[in-house]
């Protein structure tokens, strides 16, 4: 068997969204079905979770889900979710 054929195609299966500028001890969670946020103040929390519905509208936009988006594809929206 070649090493082409033993190697497993690699599938993007979420976002790890993680905020370290907590200081007032709240603790902050927000999971999506592509996105799990955890941490970070209020403003930076709120600013990953516009970025998650930014990016799931963006694959909802284009007719795919996470699995079916090439790596191109999923950087573009994420790039574009996260300057919007």
């Amino acid at each position: 068997m070649s090493h082409e054929k033993e190697q497993k195609k690699t599938e993007l299966v979420g976002f790890l969204g993680v905020g370290l500028d907590n200081e007032d001890g709240h603790q902050r969670l927000t999971r999506t079905q592509h996105f799990f946020l955890v941490g970070g103040s209020a403003e930076t929390h709120e600013r990953m979770q516009d970025t998650a519905i930014r990016f799931n509208e963006a694959l909802d936009d284009r007719g795919k889900r996470l699995s079916d988006a090439t790596t191109d594809e999923v950087i573009e929206m994420l790039r574009k979710a996260i300057e919007t």
